[in-house]
C-alpha cells in the first residue's frame, strides 16, 4: 500500500488556516509557508510527520503533521490534524497580547478626516 498525500495548498486549507484554497496557494507561492525547512510549491505532497512553518501575518506557525484530510470540516477536526510546536505557540500567543495592548494609529474626530487630518495620520504611521 502506497503512503498517502496531500498537496500543501489543500491541506493547509483543509487544517482552516486560510479562508480559501485560493488564499493558502497564494501564501504558499509567495514564500510564507516552509516544509521540512525549505520553501515549498503549492503541489508539494505533505506527509504525516513533515514539520511545517506558516507565516500568516504577524504571526509564526511551527507544526507538525500528525493527520491528513483534502476535505475542508469542522474546527474540531481540524485542529487533530497538526501538532504545534509549544514555544511557537507561547511566542505567538505575547505578540497577540502585546499588539492588543499597543495603541493604533486612527482618526478619534467624528466624521470624515480632513486633508489636514489625513496628513497628520500618515507622518504618525511612517514614524
Amino acid at each position: 500500500m502506497a503512503e498517502r498525500s496531500v498537496r500543501l495548498d489543500t491541506w493547509l486549507w483543509a487544517a482552516r488556516f486560510f479562508k480559501t484554497r485560493a488564499l493558502s496557494a497564494k501564501a504558499v507561492d509567495g514564500g510564507k509557508v516552509e516544509v521540512n525547512g525549505a520553501r515549498a510549491k503549492r503541489s508539494k505532497a505533505v506527509k504525516v510527520g513533515d514539520r511545517l512553518r506558516v507565516r500568516k501575518g504577524p504571526f509564526d506557525h511551527r507544526l507538525t503533521v500528525r493527520g491528513l484530510a483534502d476535505r475542508r470540516g469542522p474546527p474540531v477536526f481540524a485542529a487533530q490534524l497538526y501538532d504545534e510546536d509549544a514555544a511557537a505557540k507561547a511566542q505567538r500567543e505575547r505578540l497577540a497580547a502585546q499588539l492588543r495592548l499597543a495603541p493604533s494609529a486612527r482618526f478619534e474626530g467624528k466624521g470624515r478626516p480632513t486633508k489636514k487630518d489625513r496628513r497628520r495620520l500618515d507622518r504618525l504611521a511612517e514614524s
